[in-house]
């Protein structure tokens, strides 16, 4: 008999915000939209690691660091997050309402081209 879907970790974009400002474990807050969209919007603090190679570079991922999956809705992010928990990582949450939701929120964004290093990973 197959087990049921696991129900995949979510937190609202408030909740995305307190934890990857952290000042002493911040949460890395990983944007999976493709690089137009982020161009356009992102939340601030946000890493670029778009869906359409994202099982190419998910290895570049840290295991011991928590992480929260944003899209601009919440659906594409809801995907990653499942995908992420089925291979290992463990501290792995989906921000409900994506970036649509963290603007409207009122919570901090940044427009246009990112400066250098932004979008990238921490080394």
């Amino acid at each position: 008999m197959s087990q049921p879907p696991q129900a995949i970790p979510t937190v609202d974009v408030r909740t995305a915000h307190e934890r990857a400002s952290n000042p002493d474990q911040p949460a890395l807050l990983l944007d999976v939209r493709e690089p137009n969209e982020y161009v356009t919007v992102r939340a601030q603090g946000a890493v670029l690691m778009p869906m359409s190679t994202f099982v190419q570079h998910m290895t570049e991922l840290p295991m011991d660091r928590s992480i929260l999956v944003i899209c601009q809705s919440g659906n594409r992010s809801g995907a990653v997050t499942a995908h992420l928990l089925r291979n290992g990582w463990s501290d792995v949450s989906n921000v409900a309402g994506g970036t649509g939701e963290w603007e409207k929120a009122g919570l901090p964004v940044r427009r246009g081209e990112p400066e250098p290093g932004e979008a990238d990973l921490p080394g």
